[in-house]
């Protein structure tokens, strides 16, 4: 969808625009989306919504599938020809990662690392009592193979899981959100999401995330939300939310070094009222009328923020990976900036999406030479090591 613009922000791009690009690098609720239930078999119609030029999903579609326009947008069919994330693992660090039949064969044996913490329900890595992580691993990695085979798909559905469960507050000294960082570290798991943020820094998870990077992983995070999508108030949002959003308080993980701090746009290209902005913000991708599972009867649910953004951007790195297996983190990474969609105003990179929104088609399909092995691409974190 080269060369095609929709509506813009000051200093904000469209979803899916531009070519190849020059790039050098939150107040909210922790599990952040508001989400509106439907049934497995059938539901309401997205309606009035419109991607640079690519119409929602047409009167009458009633599958899952149909329903998800960010895969329509984004021009997943293509992108599947050349990879579907097959061989790459994703650690989802999260609530835990549930059953769903989207996601039956996705995924391995993890971590809980919040057994016993106040507030979560016994069990594993596979119990997730509020449903958030089973989400994310849905947008990741679903398979389509429910509802006939039109069930919910992930952008990488190739992808396999790996769930390491958390609570849902970090506190540092006792930080289960740097172990997590560092199981993922030394798994299989080429990519971390962590679609969670917290007003507070911890030293022990800053050097987690060094140490993960030293391991060859990409680490990505949401940036959170603090103010609303349209009329809708995002999920848990208080007037201290909207107050940080305001100040610009940056919110942890993705405001640390060298983690990708992913922030979310609409379909019309726009970042949204409720994404943070700041220079934590690498990039961006979809976060606005997700269709993702839902835990309970009602099967599945609408939601938005920047957490189901950053699972599209893992799942892209995911995907980018797939296609190049012997590629380090740095050039998966460089190339998936350098093909984002970027700030229409020439600017190199900007507070609301950072370096562009994410286009896998694009990164796939015409990467570009992916650059040095061993030079991380992100300035905050090569600065951060100089100190």
């Amino acid at each position: 969808m080269a060369g095609e613009r929709g509506r813009v922000l000051p200093g904000a791009g469209p979803v899916l625009a531009g070519e190849h690009r020059r790039f050098s690098r939150a107040a909210g609720p922790v599990l952040a989306g508001e989400r509106r239930r439907f049934s497995r078999a059938a539901g309401p119609v997205l309606a009035g919504l419109l991607v640079v030029g690519v119409a929602a999903a047409p009167a009458g579609a009633a599958t899952p599938r149909e329903r998800q326009w960010h895969l329509t947008a984004m021009k997943a069919a293509d992108f599947w020809k050349i990879g579907t994330g097959k061989g790459v693992t994703v650690a989802v660090i999260d609530s835990g990662v549930g059953r769903a039949p989207e996601l039956e064969g996705q995924v391995l044996p993890g971590v809980d690392l919040a057994g016993g913490k106040a507030g979560k329900a016994a069990g594993d890595e596979r119990t997730d009592p509020d449903g958030h992580g089973t989400s994310m691993a849905t947008i990741i990695a679903g398979t389509g193979r429910a509802a006939g085979g039109e069930g919910l798909s992930g952008i990488a559905p190739g992808a396999r899981i790996l769930p390491i469960r958390v609570p849902r507050e970090d506190a540092p000294g006792a930080s289960s959100w740097a172990a997590a960082i560092r199981r993922a570290a030394d798994s299989d798991a080429k990519v971390v999401n962590i679609s969670m943020s917290t007003t507070t820094a911890d030293p022990a998870r800053d050097d987690a995330v060094k140490y993960a990077l030293s391991r060859g992983k990409l680490v990505f995070a949401a940036v959170g939300e603090g103010g609303t999508t349209g009329t809708t108030p995002a999920a848990g949002t208080t007037p201290a939310a909207v107050a940080a959003k305001k100040a610009g308080e940056p919110r942890y993980p993705a405001a640390t070094p060298g983690v990708v701090g992913v922030a979310a746009v609409g379909p019309n290209g726009e970042p949204t009222a409720e994404s943070l902005t700041g220079p934590q913000v690498d990039m961006a991708a979809p976060g606005v009328d997700i269709l993702t599972y839902c835990r309970g009867k009602a099967g599945y649910c609408e939601s938005h923020g920047t957490g189901e953004a950053t699972a599209l951007a893992s799942a892209s790195a995911a995907l980018l990976w797939s296609a190049h297996p012997d590629w380090t983190n740095n050039q998966v990474l460089r190339v998936l900036l350098h093909t984002s969609g970027a700030p229409v105003d020439g600017a190199v990179r900007n507070d609301w999406i950072g370096y562009g929104v994410a286009r896998p088609r694009i990164a796939m399909s015409t990467p570009g030479p992916p650059g040095p092995a061993d030079v991380y691409p992100l300035p905050d974190f090569v600065s951060a090591a100089r100190r």
